[in-house]
């Protein structure tokens, strides 16, 4: 048995928060953090691991960036939401709750704003929460820090996209072992 701040795939989810087209521009590190939830998204579904992706007020913002919407099945949905918490999106916490989850691994931007505040309500919900510090962004560092230090503060895991995908398989011997990890390279 693992240690509980150890993933485990069968009661994992991966939740992608707002990384849409409008950030391009307004982020700096924009393109490699649409680039790195990609990798994300595409190592947590080789695993079998539910994934979720939110939009924050898409007739505004755009649409999930490329990277991204390019990888995801014909048939996803996508959660729109107006709140800046994911929690506040139609149906998001009835996803995770339908598919068995109890720890929550996030990514998206921005990092001080709804990453941040979909932490703080998935901790309120009784959810583990991991964030892939790798695999956020603000449009200004101190921003950025100031969010990931107040989410560690709440009792959020620092995590990384490699870290989680290694520790949802435990065991090089994992069937998908060598697709992660050229994935990963």
């Amino acid at each position: 048995m693992s240690h509980a701040n150890v993933l485990d795939p069968k009661s994992t989810a991966l939740v992608v928060i707002d990384v849409q087209e409008a950030f391009r521009t307004a982020i700096p590190d924009f393109a490699l953090i649409a680039s790195r939830a990609s990798i994300a998204v595409r190592g947590f579904e080789m695993l079998g691991v539910p994934v979720i992706v939110t939009e924050q007020y898409p007739k505004g913002l755009g649409r999930t960036a490329e990277e991204i919407a390019l990888i995801l099945p014909d048939d996803f949905t996508v959660i729109e939401k107006t709140a800046f918490s994911s929690c506040g999106g139609d149906g998001f916490k009835e996803q995770l709750r339908d598919k068995g989850t109890t720890s929550v691994v996030i990514c998206g931007v921005e990092t001080h704003v709804c990453v941040n505040q979909t932490a703080h309500d998935l901790i309120d919900g009784g959810f583990t929460v991991h964030v892939l510090e790798d695999c956020v962004a603000s449009r200004f560092e101190h921003d950025k820090q100031a969010g990931l230090a107040k989410m560690k503060l709440a009792g959020v895991i620092p995590s990384s996209i490699e870290m989680a995908l290694f520790e949802l398989m435990s065991d090089s011997r994992h069937e998908h072992f060598k697709e992660i990890q050229a994935l990963i390279k």
